[in-house]
């Protein structure tokens, strides 16, 4: 572990720079959150030299960020995955990713779309072939954890920003641009959810309320489908989706996601601009993976 110079030995900044403020540590968390936890797909993903990658793996598994564990026996060989020491990290890997996308590719303007010339939607648009990596997120019904993606021929995931119900949303909401529309949103899902599930289709709800928010928000709206917490930002992490912050909580911005049975991302809409217009094509593509068989 980096040393830390005695006069910074309290401050817990310091501390954590020790750790994780070099450039390849925070991007081999990064991509483990994406899914790579081989040696080799690291280095493929990273473009790093095999010396530089073991030394900053064996850096942030001395450090509790990452574990080994063995997936073969014969030689031995280990993946590497993020411990819950590791994974409360990504919160401030989102908010290294919010800022850079509001300061350094933007103009400094909160808001809650984007440009769809601009770096998020590419980074969005890029994620069509990708696999989602297992994990799961808290269901509003119980709190108890979900696959995002449900044993069907499909799954819709759209993510959006935050309910009003139970609220109160933070003040000035209504004038983030891209914020308004979160009800409608799950009306329209709600009100196709037949045509959905006739298509073969699941479709998930994600925000980052809390769960018990998002239950009350379901029973009040007669809301069918599963609505998923990403207050944790596992998924948000997983796939580097694009947020704001807002009310001191890092937001999802509204994109809408198909993805397949084997966890592959088949469309991605971001931004949504037109609500009704984006849940009609998340439906015709839900179609055409049906027809395909």
């Amino acid at each position: 572990m980096r040393s830390v110079p005695e006069r910074d030995a309290a401050c817990a900044i310091a501390q954590a720079a020790a750790v994780v403020g070099d450039w390849w540590s925070l991007l081999l968390i990064r991509e483990t959150a994406r899914g790579h936890h081989r040696f080799d797909a690291l280095q493929e993903e990273l473009g790093i030299s095999r010396k530089v990658l073991t030394e900053r793996l064996a850096h942030l598994v001395e450090t509790g960020v990452l574990e080994k564990v063995p997936y073969q026996d014969r030689p031995v060989r280990h993946e590497y995955r993020l411990t819950e020491s590791g994974r409360g990290l990504l919160p401030v890997l989102l908010s290294m990713q919010d800022w850079a996308d509001r300061w350094v590719f933007g103009d400094g303007s909160l808001s809650g779309t984007a440009d769809e010339a601009g770096t998020e939607a590419r980074r969005v648009a890029g994620l069509t072939g990708e696999r989602l990596p297992r994990l799961e997120l808290p269901g509003h019904r119980d709190g108890l954890p979900v696959d995002p993606v449900a044993d069907a021929t499909a799954t819709v995931l759209f993510c959006y920003p935050a309910t009003g119900s139970p609220g109160p949303l933070p003040d000035g909401w209504a004038g983030i641009p891209g914020t308004v529309g979160c009800t409608l949103e799950n009306r329209l899902f709600r009100d196709a959810y037949e045509d959905f599930l006739a298509a073969g289709a699941e479709v998930r709800g994600v925000s980052t309320q809390r769960p018990d928010e998002q239950r009350v928000f379901a029973v009040e709206e007669g809301i069918p489908f599963t609505l998923l917490s990403d207050v944790d930002l596992y998924l948000a992490a997983a796939l580097r989706l694009p947020t704001f912050r807002a009310g001191q909580l890092l937001r999802l911005k509204r994109a809408v996601l198909v993805v397949d049975r084997d966890r592959t991302v088949r469309h991605a809409r971001f931004p949504v601009s037109d609500i009704p217009a984006a849940v009609g094509e998340a439906l015709a593509q839900v179609r055409r993976l049906a027809a395909e068989g």
